[in-house]
This record gives C-alpha cells, structure tokens and sequence, in this order.
C-alpha cells in the first residue's frame, strides 16, 4: 500500500516538467519572430530593395528632324527604248557581225546578207542612167540647133529621171545587205544564224537600250497633286537591296477609269552595273514632307492595349524608374517616327528592355545609342 500511494505523486511531477519546458521554448520562438517584424518596421526601404531588383535597358535621345510619307509600289525595270530590228530586203544571211549581250552605237554592222544580186542591179541602173543622159544631152544640143523637137526632149527628161530613180532604188537595197543598229544600246536577242535566207521585214536582232531604265507604277489618284515632274523618287532592287535615286520623268494626263490610279514613269539615270530590264524594284514615292518633327527610333515605340507608347527613365527616391508614357505618332520610315504629342527633343525613351517593363519598375541603363 505504501508504495501504491507515493508512484502516483511522482508521475504528476514529470509531467509539470515537461509542459513548463514547452512552454519556455514557445516563448525564445515568439520573441525571435517578432523581433524581425520591428526590424523590417523600422527599415521598410530595405524590404523594397531587396525584392525588386533593377531590369537592364539601353536608352536613346528623341531628336528634331524631317520625316516623309511614301506611297511604296513594286514596279519591273524597263529600257527606255526596245525595239526589233528586221530585214528590208530578201537574201542569205552572209556572216553576224553581233552577239547577244554586245554593246552597240548607232549605225555599227550587224549582219551582212548575199549581195552579189543586189549589186549586178546597181551597175544595171547605172548603165541605163549614163545612157539616158548622154541621149538627153544630144537633144539638147539638137533642140538649139532646132533639129529636134520640144516633145522628144521632155521625154527624154522623163526617161533620164526614171532612170535615175531607180539606179537610187538599186543602191538603196544594196545598202540593206548590211543591217545596222538603229540606236546605241545592246543586243538582247539574236534571232537568225549564217545561210538563213531572210525575207522582208522578218526579225534578225532585238535591241534595247538600258541607259537609262525606267520604273512605271500606278498610283492613287488622290495622291496626283503632290506629285511633281523631276520629283526624287527612292528605289530598292529586290535582288540584292540595294537604295537608288530616281526621278519622275512622266506622269500620265489621265485617270484610269477601271483602277482609279494615275501611271508614273520613273527615270532611272545610275544603277549598279548588272541591273537588267525586268529586274523588280520596290518604289517609294514621297508623298508628304515634315521638317522640324521629332523622331525617335522605331524600336522605342510599343503599342499597348491599341495605344502607342515609350517608357521615359526617370528619377524617383533615389532610384531610376520607368515611366509608362502614351503617345500620338505620325509618319512612319525605315527608321525613325514621328512623335506628334508625348514625347520632345532631347527626351530620353528605352529601345532595349522596354518589353519587360512595366510603370515604375526599377531600372539601370547599361547602353546609350545614338539615333
């Protein structure tokens, strides 16, 4: 019985002396945490710091220059002058005197056709010719001396001067056995070879003359009073991308009642050596000049939500933050836009990392370019 009644008393003390260290340990916890929580209280800025790390970007200066609207088409490249060159008389092609690809000046051989036929009717004229005017020689002489009559002289006046017509007839077709270039340009086609026999007015070459080329493109009628004759107009070939000048050489009188469009005809004076006609070209016609607009590069401009806009580097409690800034654009070119409201020269706006960045984020400009 005696030791029945002392075990119960020991039990209850190992249970007091676990719950009492429990509760200490409890008490070290909630005075660590609440520790921290004043000292975050106290330096609020740190916290801040801490969780927003500063986002990259390179920045550049709007500045103040011109910019145009174009109106941009695809035109081929044409010769300002193509034309065939064809026999005008009837013969065998001799010899070429010409290849695809030469260079010709006006009036250079081209090809030689038989001509033995041709000149056997020279000397035939000829001898007639020289007969008919001794003859009408001795009338005269005989009219004076009135041993022939008026009416057998003027005959033979007709006689001579049919004679003599068609000796230049002779020697005309003899001259068409050689065939020369009719303009200066190069030959793009031959179409006959040697022991051809050519008739009249049959093909032999096509000649075209590429100095200079000419772009031909149909613009908007409402666009026909800001276009001007001799207006520059910029080119880009297709094939390698190189930028031409141009000018406006013709433009058309009338409208195209079915298209609604106006043919401009643009000369194109300097080109790289081995531009052909039939070559494609992007054309820009300048439609519209601003000076004085301010222009930033196309990269700095986002559009958001249907609105366009740049984020500005600005600063703010020690800090450089992004400012989210709504703007109205105009012309648009290869590299630049026009900031209509928003933005003014010598404003700094982000080209690189602007895409990441949100209003009032924290950032760092690791590049400046230049426009």
């Amino acid at each position: 019985m005696w030791w029945h009644r002392n075990r119960r008393p020991l039990r209850v003390r190992s249970w007091i002396v676990l719950v009492a260290a429990l509760g200490a340990f409890s008490l070290v916890g909630c005075s660590d945490n609440s520790g921290d929580e004043m000292a975050q209280k106290a330096h609020p800025e740190k916290k801040n710091k801490q969780s927003q790390q500063a986002i990259p970007i390179a920045v550049t200066t709007a500045t103040e220059g011109s910019i145009a609207s174009y109106y941009s088409a695809t035109a081929t490249l044409e010769a300002e002058k193509e034309a065939q060159v064809l026999a005008r008389i009837t013969g065998v092609v001799k010899s070429l005197l010409a290849e695809e690809g030469d260079l010709v000046s006006k009036g250079d051989p081209l090809l030689l056709i038989e001509n033995d036929e041709y000149r056997f009717r020279v000397e035939q004229a000829t001898a007639n010719t020289v007969n008919l005017r001794s003859r009408y020689e001795r009338l005269e002489q005989m009219v004076a001396e009135e041993l022939a009559t008026e009416e057998e002289i003027q005959a033979s006046r007709s006689d001579l001067a049919s004679a003599e017509a068609e000796e230049g007839l002779a020697r005309l077709s003899l001259s068409y056995t050689t065939v020369v270039a009719p303009f200066s340009g190069r030959i793009t086609q031959r179409l006959v070879n040697v022991g051809h026999n050519v008739t009249n007015s049959e093909p032999l070459f096509v000649m075209a003359d590429f100095d200079p080329l000419l772009a031909k493109v149909h613009v908007p009628s409402r666009e026909f009073k800001r276009l001007q004759k001799d207006q520059t107009v910029e080119l880009v070939l297709d094939s390698n991308g190189t930028r031409l000048n141009g000018h406006i050489k013709l433009i058309s009188p009338v409208i195209d009642p079915t298209s609604g469009t106006i043919k401009i005809t643009v000369e194109l004076p300097d080109y790289p050596q081995g531009t052909r006609p039939g070559e494609f070209a992007q054309v820009q016609i300048v439609t519209e000049k601003r000076d004085n607009a301010t222009l930033v590069l196309r990269a700095a401009v986002l559009t958001d939500k249907g609105e366009s806009v740049v984020y500005v580097p600005v600063s703010s409690d020690e800090a450089l933050k992004a400012e989210r800034r709504i703007v109205e654009v105009g012309f648009t070119d290869d590299l630049h836009v026009q900031i209509l409201s928003g933005l003014k020269p010598g404003d700094t706006v982000v080209i690189k990392g602007q895409r990441s960045l949100k209003h009032g984020a924290v950032v760092k400009i690791l590049e400046e370019s230049g426009n």
